[in-house]
């Protein structure tokens, strides 16, 4: 029987061991830049969670440096979601060695200040909210994620809508 996802969900902020870069992803279903992550199975801990996703998606370890956020979701359009801040891990291979996981089209490192398009808004808001507030954790709801949010979105990009709304019903287009 195949582990049942918990409406949780981990998103990782993976600087290389200089912390000049970040590791993001390119989605297989909707090509669009994201931090790596996805859901939470049920047994699994938030951290287990981000560290079984990483692997999954980049072929990477990584160590959790800390809990640099936990975001609360207004409606049913998004999860609980905990952003975690996360290094290259130096026992593992080389993070040039990256490898794509069955969710991923391309996987690189950027400069934080040079992030290619598209690169998705929300992670983008979390990676900034991230690196001004390094001391402490971040916990706020998800104003971002409305229906209203979503119908403006759609108008100015359907075919993204569209490609993420037909792979939740497990009917991805994988390009």
């Amino acid at each position: 029987m195949p582990l049942q996802k918990r409406k949780e969900s981990v998103i990782a902020i993976i600087f290389s061991n200089e912390k000049d870069n970040l590791l993001i992803i390119k989605r297989r279903d909707v090509p669009m830049w994201v931090l790596p992550g996805g859901g939470i199975d049920d047994g699994e801990t938030p951290q287990e969670a981000v560290l079984r996703e990483v692997l999954e998606e980049t072929g990477q370890a990584v160590q959790i440096l800390r809990l640099a956020a936990t975001y609360i979701p207004l409606n049913k359009l998004a999860r609980v979601t905990y952003v975690f801040e996360c290094i290259a891990d130096p026992s593992a291979a080389d993070p040039e060695n990256l490898k794509t996981g069955n969710e991923t089209k391309d996987l690189k490192f950027f400069s934080i200040d040079n992030l290619p398009s598209p690169f998705f808004f929300l992670h983008r808001i979390w990676l900034q909210e991230a690196s001004c507030n390094p001391q402490r954790q971040t916990i706020r709801p998800l104003y971002e994620v409305t229906y209203l949010n979503l119908l403006k979105y759609f108008l100015c990009h359907p075919i993204r809508v569209l490609r993420l709304l037909l792979s939740r019903l497990k009917i991805p287009i994988n390009s």
